[in-house]
């Protein structure tokens, strides 16, 4: 890019944020940043080494994780856990991150809200689910948790369109959860979900589905004050105002049932001994 590409996408982008700030939700103003972005770079999916590198780390280590899980006293529990810790993998908020150290963490931590059981229970019943996928690589993750559990009548949701590390159909395609799966974008080019800016698809997906299995600190800013849907939002709370809106100290793990208003279930982030 030039020095008068550069420019003019920094008074765009000055621009962006001067006439939205304030009068729509923070993703769409990122999904505009972003869009700028692909604009005068010329590149579609600038994020595309990094979610190669992202998906082939992860899926080098899955035969390894499967037989972490099978072996396991309690499997659900344990690729429950390892779908939050692949929630590190994140280039938009916490880069850098040490996927290993993240892994060795969630399996010896109490979570700080744990609505662990209540989601079991609601996997149990629940005769539609509506799975929403975050980021690459973590999406392997998402997958052997699936497989565990034995999920039926699966909707996978990703991006609409590239945005930072964020999984898209071709992400889906590559680690192969659309062999286990059906897979949705969502129809916004988001690193989040925001009903109204979605697909009609992907809209449908959501009203009918039993049970909406939300993964990361985007979907949860995107999806957190709706009401009337069984949800469960599945994280790791990295950034200081994720943590600030949960009340948890930033850093910790988090399963928390959007019908439940109590927010924490322990004193932070203690380790299990």
């Amino acid at each position: 890019m030039s020095f008068d590409d550069k420019l003019q996408f920094t008074r765009e982008m000055a621009g962006v944020f001067n006439r939205r700030c304030g009068h729509v939700p923070a993703p769409v103003i990122s999904s505009e940043i972003h869009a700028l972005w692909r604009k005068h770079s010329g590149n579609e999916d600038p994020y595309l080494d990094e979610k190669k590198h992202s998906n082939d780390m992860a899926l080098g280590m899955y035969d390894e994780l499967k037989e972490k899980v099978r072996t396991s006293a309690d499997p659900v529990d344990t690729a429950l856990r390892l779908a939050i810790a692949g929630n590190i993998i994140d280039y938009g908020a916490s880069y850098p991150f040490d996927f290993h150290a993240t892994i060795d963490r969630v399996l010896t931590t109490r979570f700080a809200i744990d609505h662990s059981m209540q989601l079991r229970h609601s996997l149990a019943k629940a005769k539609t689910i509506l799975y929403l996928g975050d980021n690459s690589g973590e999406i392997v993750m998402d997958k052997l948790f699936i497989e565990t559990v034995g999920m039926q009548n699966v909707v996978f949701a990703v991006r609409g369109a590239p945005v930072i590390n964020d999984v898209t159909i071709d992400d889906a395609r590559y680690v192969g959860m659309n062999k286990i799966t059906r897979v949705i974008p969502n129809g916004f080019d988001a690193p989040s979900t925001i009903l109204e800016y979605c697909s009609p698809e992907f809209r449908e997906a959501f009203e009918h589905a039993d049970l909406v299995i939300s993964k990361g600190q985007g979907n949860f800013e995107g999806l957190n004050e709706i009401t009337g849907k069984e949800m469960y939002f599945l994280l790791m709370a990295k950034c200081k105002v994720v943590a600030e809106a949960l009340r948890v100290p930033q850093g910790s793990f988090i399963i928390k049932n959007s019908k439940q208003n109590e927010v924490s279930h322990t004193s932070g982030i203690d380790n299990i001994q």
